[in-house]
């Protein structure tokens, strides 16, 4: 018995080696642009960008992380996904983004800057009109569409593995903002994979004698990674919808 918990002492500290581990003190660094993204640039550029507006997408789930009794106040999708969906607007290529989230901001800025001029001072030029609005916000958050997992315990020694799948949903439009028609209307779906490894033994050695160990860990898709790939997906459907339909055309037609 002690032969068959040694054994198990040393595959277990061995296996400690192998399990992946955080690491503190590194820098920060800027977001790489996605595979998905990546390959759009290499297949299409556009003959001219589009000045487009967005004013809000915002969570309209309303719902919080769920945590086992507590009353947790933290939503569980983010609120920046109007900055998030400028971003992919502008990496694209195909848009040009004004600035319409701050606007009271920055004609805050423009009056003071008038002001200080004086009366002989040039006028500033007129702000820049958009084309295209885009709109539409994040509309569902479903927890647990799907669990599972696998285990296995003899005699003390077991391992398991379990999963969840939740899934984000989202919506997005396109407007004109001459005759404020919809012009392309399109909906993405990303799942959200959570995973958990663990093997442990648990044995009465002697009558007053318990060895117990456990190592494991587990891994969690970031939910705002996940809404800035369904945004890509998006954005990236209604330039393609947009292409076939002749509302813009691509650089090589």
């Amino acid at each position: 018995m002690r032969s068959l918990f040694t054994l198990f002492l040393i595959v277990s500290l061995a296996g400690c080696g192998m399990i992946p581990k955080p690491q503190f003190g590194r820098d920060a660094e800027i977001d790489p642009l996605t595979e998905l993204m990546e390959e759009f640039h290499e297949q299409s550029k556009p003959a001219f960008p589009i000045p487009v507006a967005v004013y809000a997408f915002r969570d309209q789930t309303g719902q919080y992380k769920p945590q086992a009794n507590v009353s947790s106040f933290s939503t569980a999708v983010t609120q920046g996904a109007t900055a998030m969906l400028t971003q992919t607007l502008m990496d694209t290529g195909w848009f040009t983004p004004v600035e319409r989230e701050g606007l009271q901001n920055l004609l805050t800025e423009r009056k003071i800057n008038r002001q200080g001029k004086g009366k002989d001072a040039e006028a500033l030029p007129t702000l820049t009109d958009a084309r295209l609005l885009f709109e539409g916000g994040i509309v569902a958050y479903d927890t647990d569409v799907s669990t599972g997992g696998i285990g296995l315990e003899y005699y003390g020694i077991g391992a398991s593995e379990l999963y969840r799948k939740d899934q984000i949903t989202l919506y997005l439009r396109a407007v004109d903002v001459h005759t404020g028609k919809i012009l392309l209307s399109v909906s993405a779906t990303k799942h959200i994979f959570s995973q958990e490894l663990r093997a442990g033994f648990f044995r009465y050695l002697s009558l007053n004698r318990l060895a117990e160990a456990e190592m494991g860990y587990t891994t969690n898709e970031p939910v705002q990674l996940c809404v800035k790939q369904a945004l890509e997906t998006a954005v990236i459907e209604i330039i393609n919808r947009g292409v076939d339909k002749g509302f813009w055309t691509a650089a090589d037609s």
